[in-house]
């Protein structure tokens, strides 16, 4: 499929302005906005996923791998819909949000449900309590800290989220 009819209204779509095509040093600003994009969608399915479980009563296990698989189905969903609106075919899509997101979301999602897993009554909190909220909150903001230099990283040398760049000049 050609990719020359893409617009910028599907650039400004994806959120990613400022990423390069080439290999080079990355911004930390570029860095930022790409977690930021990543985190919605983590932060999205990790709420859900979260909120299902404690809500249906499950236990820690079931509702941390709930929450997991919702954050990077989400997380893929939002690479997903700015490559299908930019003309990208599904299949191609997949793989590119695939090879673009997974250490991302891998590395928040690392971050995120370790530290839920370890402050202390995080995990037996109920939706009602401010603890369940706080640490929610604190684990994303943790997951954020950690990836935006691993994304970075990526992105200076036209990995992650530069991939997707790609798809949108």
């Amino acid at each position: 499929m050609q990719h020359d009819a893409h617009t910028h209204h599907a650039h400004a779509e994806h959120a990613h302005a400022g990423h390069h095509r080439t290999a080079g040093p990355a911004s930390w600003s570029m860095a930022a906005r790409a977690t930021l994009h990543c985190l919605t969608g983590c932060a999205i399915g990790e709420v859900l996923g979260m909120v299902a479980g404690t809500a249906l009563g499950w236990g820690n296990t079931g509702t941390m791998a709930l929450a997991i698989i919702l954050a990077f189905l989400f997380g893929y969903a939002l690479t997903l819909r700015g490559l299908v609106r930019a003309g990208v075919g599904l299949r191609s899509a997949v793989r590119v949000a695939l090879a673009a997101d997974t250490l991302s979301i891998a590395v928040m999602e690392l971050i995120d449900n370790g530290v839920i897993a370890l402050w202390p009554g995080a995990m037996d909190a109920h939706l009602r309590d401010v603890t369940f909220w706080a640490v929610l909150a604190l684990a994303l903001a943790a997951a954020f800290v950690f990836t935006t230099p691993v994304n970075k990283w990526m992105i200076g040398r036209s990995k992650g989220h530069a991939v997707v760049h790609r798809y949108h000049h």
